[in-house]
């Protein structure tokens, strides 16, 4: 199928797009249309930087315009022979320049495949959506229809309510009538069921009268009693929709909790706030059923009436289900962060952060007049200050739900003597002290008054910022393990993780951190790290103190901190070479060898360092000696300090080593496994053509020219330094070694503090 004909059969919004290409003159749609196999066949790229081809092009174009002038005059169109004569003469003015005539026609092919990208990659996210709406659990089915089933009985409810007060009306217009005619002694309203009127001046004409007002009254008993029994089956319904809308909120919750830290879960609220809005609707609407009994009752009643008896305990349900939902309905829907904090649920003292409430039951009446106070615990004394009340306002939302979004807020701590410390004496420290936010309001509509609470996640709270990394290790261990955010406690006796959940939580943080999370190689290397090497790794524990307390085997730090250390690394300077799977990451030097050892000279990898505290990376090389022996070597890791003034890239770019004859060379050539080294990282160079170019680190502009020669003198001192350091670790460095490094250095410090520059 040609791209013209592929191009027809889009949606409408695809051939807006279309229209709106070819809405000028200089490719006219009817042309692109009648010769469009014609046009698609030719190379206009090529003719566009040929001028003998765009000559050819140009004559055949006009040669097959004549042709379908010829054809339009046998076929009598007209108004097609007056376009093509006029098309061709504008054609005609490209005589002496065809090759721009030729980049235009190319330029309209090219747009045409760029909306057929669109609109397949279009098709393609709606695949995707229909996919995942095939995949809603079966829960989220099960309220769908039930919600919509529910819905549909209100109203067929409504219309038998209407039929009912019809009927009774119908009723009293008939009795009434016949009181008026003062004929008819009545005891209508000590009504027994087994007669209605006693005793008449004239039995024998009014009998029939009678009985038929009888028939009449009991049928509207039975409607009574039909519609009460039908509006308590929906009650029931009600309930149990409702109790299916608790268990999939805390879901919600759930995954809401586990998102805090770093999981990719959807948090969307707007079907929950669809399901819980049409309920709550729903079930205001049987509250004025009721009220509509109500006045029915006081306009007439009688002995044994359904109404009198089932009415009451009919409202106090309604009630309770709607306070019940309420009471559900409110929820922290952004839990408290810092803007620039490590991640949410960490707060200090002093400094500003945010907080967001959600209403899911839309009340459009209720606008502006909701009244939301945060307050905190009282553990440890705090002042919430700031803007700490405001009210639900549907335009903070970007889909018109009850929000109050809080910015501003700031918690400060209360001086010693205003309280007692609480959950401290407990001797935990402040990063496993946890707090929670309380957010209050007052819900008031149609007589029901409920009072709303909803509480955020547990925090910790901070004083300085050398506190953060040890304070999101706790809200991490806490969101892992614990499904109760009420358990203030829980760093009191705090449980043992699985190898899975550990696992599982640090593959989010690398997720979040650099948009990549750790393969399986990768898992089963920190596993063997922390537990040695087993054959499963199901029933492998750690402990809270093993976590974040006690120092790593060999190390001067924890577990913890060597983590955030990388993931601190990826985050600030490796995040796209993570992402693209450049970095192996977790690999121990054992199986580093093995794997380079099976592969090219110049093939290299890049690692984590186990060594350094705050992140380190370092790369491994295979080199081959005169015998062929594989030779692996290494460099000492880079950390911030280095990445922060040379991109990893750019090292792994200019890297160069002395060989004896203190010629340089550069022994990184191929990326694990067989990538060569310029198209794994060619894309992150920083290297332009002409110009200027920024370098980080540097505090003003410099030509091109001047950042390459600085950057590749950086480097190479920087290589001497790790070669020497890697001969050194073997014991080899030798005083022509040493005297050849001093010497070199020496050179390097002369030249640039003769030219007033910086080495590093």
């Amino acid at each position: 199928m040609s791209q013209w004909e592929r191009l027809k059969q889009l949606d409408s919004v695809c051939l807006q797009r279309v229209d709106e290409l070819y809405c000028k003159e200089e490719l006219p749609m009817a042309v692109r249309d009648y010769l469009a196999q014609w046009i698609e066949d030719q190379d206009w790229e090529g003719a566009s930087r040929d001028t003998s081809r765009a000559v050819v092009l140009f004559q055949v174009l006009l040669e097959n315009l004549d042709n379908q002038y010829s054809r339009f005059v046998q076929e009598r169109s007209f108004l097609m022979q007056r376009n093509f004569r006029r098309f061709k003469q504008n054609f005609q003015r490209y005589q002496e320049d065809p090759c721009t005539l030729a980049e235009i026609i190319n330029w309209f092919l090219t747009s045409e495949r760029e909306i057929l990208q669109a609109a397949e990659l279009a098709q393609k996210v709606q695949m995707l959506q229909v996919q995942q709406n095939s995949m809603e659990s079966e829960s989220q089915r099960h309220i769908e229809k039930n919600v919509r089933e529910f819905k549909n009985k209100i109203q067929m409810m409504e219309h038998s309510l209407r039929c009912l007060e019809e009927q009774q009306d119908e009723f009293d217009f008939k009795y009434q009538t016949h009181r008026m005619d003062g004929e008819i002694s009545i005891y209508i309203y000590t009504f027994d069921h087994d007669h209605v009127f006693v005793g008449t001046t004239d039995e024998a004409e009014k009998k029939e009268q009678i009985k038929g007002l009888q028939v009449m009254l009991n049928m509207l008993n039975i409607s009574r009693t039909t519609f009460l029994t039908e509006l308590s089956s929906l009650l029931d319904s009600a309930a149990s929709i409702l109790a299916s809308l608790i268990e999939e909120l805390e879901d919600w919750k759930r995954r809401q909790q586990v998102s805090c830290i770093g999981a990719p879960e959807d948090i969307n609220l707007e079907p929950l706030e669809k399901w819980f809005t049409q309920v709550g609707e729903g079930m205001f609407q049987l509250r004025k059923f009721l009220e509509k009994l109500q006045e029915l009752h006081d306009k007439m009643t009688y002995e044994a009436d359904p109404i009198k008896d089932q009415k009451p305990s009919l409202h106090v349900r309604v009630d309770a289900l709607l306070t019940a939902l309420l009471k559900s309905a409110f929820i922290v829907e952004t839990q408290p962060s810092m803007p620039q904090g490590r991640g949410p649920l960490v707060l200090r003292t002093n400094v500003q952060f945010s907080l967001k409430t959600r209403l899911l039951f839309k009340v459009p009446e209720l606008n502006h007049s909701m009244k939301v106070t945060v307050s905190i615990d009282k553990y440890r004394k705090f002042n919430v200050l700031g803007t700490s009340t405001k009210a639900l306002n549907m335009a903070e939302s970007l889909h018109g739900g009850m929000v109050a979004d809080f910015r501003h807020l700031t918690l400060k701590e209360q001086k010693a003597g205003a309280g007692g410390k609480g959950i401290s004496d407990l001797s935990l420290s402040v990063t496993e002290e946890l707090h929670t936010l309380h957010c209050d309001t007052q819900f008031d509509l149609h007589g029901l008054s409920v009072t709303l609470e909803a509480s955020s996640l547990p925090v910790i709270v901070i004083s300085n910022s050398s506190q953060q990394q040890s304070a999101w290790a706790s809200v991490l261990w806490f969101n892992t393990l614990c499904t109760d955010p009420k358990n203030l406690m829980f760093f009191a006796s705090s449980p043992v993780a699985s190898w899975s959940q550990l696992g599982q939580m640090l593959n989010w943080q690398f997720l979040s951190c650099g948009k990549r999370g750790l393969e399986q190689d990768q898992l089963e290397t920190l596993a063997q790290k922390l537990f040695g090497i087993q054959q499963n790794y199901d029933n492998c524990k750690i402990s809270w103190t093993k976590f974040s307390k006690e120092n790593f085997s060999g190390t001067n730090f924890t577990l913890w901190v060597w983590l955030d250390g990388i993931l601190n690394l990826v985050k600030m300077y490796l995040a796209d070479l993570w992402q693209d799977g450049s970095i192996m990451g977790f690999v121990s030097k054992g199986k580093e060898k093995v794997l380079l050892k099976k592969k090219q000279s110049g093939t290299f990898l890049l690692r984590f360092s186990e060594s350094c505290r705050d992140g380190g990376i370092t790369f491994s090389w295979v080199e081959y000696s005169n015998s062929g022996e594989p030779n692996v070597r290494a460099v000492q890791p880079f950390t911030s300090t280095d990445l922060k003034q040379i991109p990893l890239a750019e090292i792994l770019r200019n890297f160069q080593i002395m060989e004896a004859d203190n010629a340089p060379v550069y022994p990184l050539q191929f990326l694990y496994p067989n990538t060569p080294k310029d198209q794994a990282f060619g894309k992150y160079y920083n290297e332009k053509t002409g110009g200027e170019c920024v370098y980080e680190g540097c505090c003003q502009h410099v030509k091109s020219e001047q950042l390459l020669k600085r950057l590749t003198v950086q480097l190479f001192a920087m290589s001497l330094y790790h070669h020497f350091s890697d001969i050194g670790h073997s014991g080899c460095l030798c005083k022509v070694h040493s005297d050849l490094l001093v010497t070199v250095l020496l050179i390097i410090f002369v030249n640039f503090c003769s030219s007033g520059e910086s080495i590093l």
